[in-house]
């Protein structure tokens, strides 16, 4: 028995001594691929960050191919458009940044140089906006309007909505003002171009002559003083009659005094008027174009003979149409009959 407690305390002691010696080299192991972890961590955020640099270099060669292609399209924009326009020039600003940021940062020096370039198109650009925008609202002073005005009633935002979809993303970081220009300058030459384009300025018929002009004369029926709200154009029945402007067709239908008639809303309260149509050719809600046939001359209504009675109405008071067809190629000289022998 005893000899057997002696094996028996023996056997012991060799497990727990073989339990120890796994149990050291298992912590061993453990440790050793730990080890072996994390220098594989090390090697690999080493070689992520030495293809982060080769990807910067990538993405900005990448850019710069798109900013030559940007810059080769926009080629057309005028070069006499000076710095002084509308807004600074900044490259020289530009080319610090671009050699302070390659001195403290020379990976990033590519994409610093693609952004002074960006910028540079930006002004440029906003330039080119600015300028046609001085186009549209001289054009349109000389048709005796207030372009300021139009293009308050254009941007009205007493009845817009829709989700929120910023230009440039979410604001997280403030966005270059320079960008927050442009879209200024191309909102403003957007409205004018649109409020322009909604100005009578295309002729109404293809006529002989104006037949009776705008204002006071003698009434054809009573012989009378009378005041004439439009210009009246002598042709055949069945010519066609032409949209003014670019609009929307407000109205189609029968007037007292002026016959078949057809209305076209051109928006900033602008709107004209073609009467003593023999017919129409165009409905109510219909989006028209300047020059499209939109009725055909007639005789309806108090009329003395085949004309187009055209008025151009502003807030529903009439003006006179001609300076706003003076423009137009094809509008000929009043005709030399007094508008006291010529009917409406």
């Amino acid at each position: 028995m005893v000899g057997a407690a002696i094996v028996a305390v023996l056997l012991l002691a060799w497990l727990v001594s073989m339990a120890g010696m796994a149990i050291s080299q298992y912590m061993s192991t453990r440790d050793r691929l730990a080890l072996l972890n994390r220098e594989a961590k090390v090697a690999s955020a080493e070689s992520r960050v030495a293809e982060y640099r080769d990807d910067l270099k990538s993405v900005a060669e990448d850019l710069t191919r798109r900013q030559d292609a940007l810059e080769k399209m926009t080629d057309v924009l005028p070069d006499d458009i000076k710095a002084a326009d509308t807004v600074t020039d900044s490259t020289g600003e530009a080319a610090k940044t671009v050699d302070k940021v390659s001195a403290a940062l020379p990976e990033a020096s590519g994409l610093a140089k693609i952004e002074a370039r960006q910028l540079a198109l930006v002004e440029r650009l906003t330039r080119f906006a600015d300028r046609r925008s001085a186009v549209a609202a001289e054009r349109i002073r000389a048709l005796g309007l207030n372009p300021d005005t139009m293009v308050a009633r254009l941007n009205d935002r007493s009845a817009q909505g829709g989700p929120l979809i910023e230009l440039f993303g979410p604001k997280k970081r403030a966005i270059d003002p320079r960008f927050e220009r442009l879209g200024l300058s191309l909102a403003r030459m957007d409205a004018l171009e649109r409020g322009l384009a909604g100005i009578p300025q295309h002729t109404p018929a293809s006529l002989e002559y104006i037949s009776s002009g705008f204002g006071y004369r003698a009434d054809p029926f009573t012989g009378g003083a009378a005041f004439h709200a439009g210009l009246d154009f002598k042709g055949p029945i069945g010519a066609p009659i032409f949209a003014a402007a670019n609009g929307r067709v407000s109205f189609v239908g029968v007037q007292q005094g002026y016959g078949n008639v057809v209305e076209v809303d051109h928006g900033n309260g602008l709107m004209t008027r073609y009467a003593h149509m023999s017919g129409f050719r165009a409905r109510v809600g219909q989006p028209v174009e300047a020059g499209q046939v939109i009725g055909l001359i007639g005789n309806t209504g108090r009329s003395t003979g085949p004309h187009l009675h055209f008025e151009v109405r502003i807030n529903d008071r009439a003006v006179n149409p001609r300076p706003f067809l003076e423009a137009a190629a094809n509008v000929q000289q009043e005709g030399g009959r007094s508008a006291a022998t010529n009917g409406r």
